[in-house]
């Protein structure tokens, strides 16, 4: 697979079992209560992995997730445990790669729903409204334009699909349906709660939170906890708050920069991804960079 001196594409640990291999994480199981996570530089659009990984990109995710669950631990529990690297990686050389894209995490059991939230009209919510005057089954004011701030932020939730299948946008009822009632109000209103707070706190640093996607587990006594990532670039759209107008789409710190490139080539958008040009790769990087060098300022 690809790799550079400055870019981890896949990892190939020794000594722990993989057990699932994402679109960005490899997942290592430790022991019976603990999970290694590793997130690589692979870089996912429309649903297929790219063959070309974006440098540094997974240590910023990592240092940016772990920002977020140090500041949302008052709002709920996070998969964090006190474990650290040199606690389950014994080779040094092994360590160094890992250094600030790997956690050692609680072994939880993951709830089968995407906890959307969007707080503007952007993306699919704007196709969907432009066609039915909602998003997801939730009406919404006439006359909105794309990019506009909602009324209130809106949850979405979605199905989780296996690598290389499209997620589904699912209605709150059906989340009830596969969750219970309490547990699907639960989901829902820390959701909700997270990403205004997060909001808040990334605007006054100059980025808007455009819409974000949570993942939940539950632990042996079927607590609530937050798992996987929380509010990065992957996960949800940044834009730069200084150049941000109604009516366009917005320039982004996120992976829309790659979308957008993409979306210029006759492409089916299915496996194999194409190539990226250096510069493409190399201003994706910045961006990256730039979105958590904004929020820890």
């Amino acid at each position: 697979m690809p790799t550079t001196p400055s870019a981890l594409y896949e990892s190939n640990l020794k000594n722990l079992s993989l057990i699932n291999k994402g679109k960005v994480r490899d997942i290592y199981d430790v022991d019976e209560s603990h999970l290694l996570i590793v997130t690589t530089d692979r870089l996912s659009a429309f649903d297929v992995i790219l063959p070309d990984p974006i440098p540094g990109k997974g240590a910023v995710l990592t240092t940016v997730s772990n920002f977020w669950f140090e500041r949302t631990k008052n709002i709920i529990a996070n998969h964090l445990s006190e474990k650290t690297l040199a606690d389950v990686i014994a080779d040094e050389a092994e360590r160094n790669t890992l250094e600030g894209r790997a956690i050692v995490v609680k072994k939880l059991k993951p709830l089968p729903v995407e906890a959307i939230v969007r707080g503007y009209l952007i993306g699919s919510g704007w196709k969907d409204y432009q066609n039915t005057g909602s998003v997801c089954g939730i009406e919404l004011p006439t006359g909105l334009e794309q990019a506009q701030q909602l009324p209130e932020p809106i949850y979405t939730p979605s199905t989780k699909a296996e690598v290389g299948e499209h997620d589904e946008n699912v209605d709150f009822d059906y989340t009830v349906g596969l969750l219970g009632m309490d547990m699907a109000n639960k989901v829902r209103d820390v959701s909700l709660k997270i990403y205004k707070e997060a909001a808040e706190y990334a605007l006054a640093r100059g980025i808007i939170i455009a819409d974000t996607k949570f993942e939940f587990g539950t632990d042996e006594d079927g607590e609530l906890v937050l798992i996987d990532e929380a509010l990065t670039p992957d996960s949800s759209r940044f834009w730069p708050a200084d150049s941000y107008k109604v009516g366009v789409s917005p320039q982004s710190f996120d992976k829309q920069y790659v979308r957008d490139y993409l979306e210029t080539l006759d492409w089916d958008k299915k496996a194999p991804g194409p190539n990226l040009p250096e510069e493409v790769i190399q201003n994706t990087a910045a961006k990256y960079k730039e979105a958590q060098d904004k929020l820890m300022a």
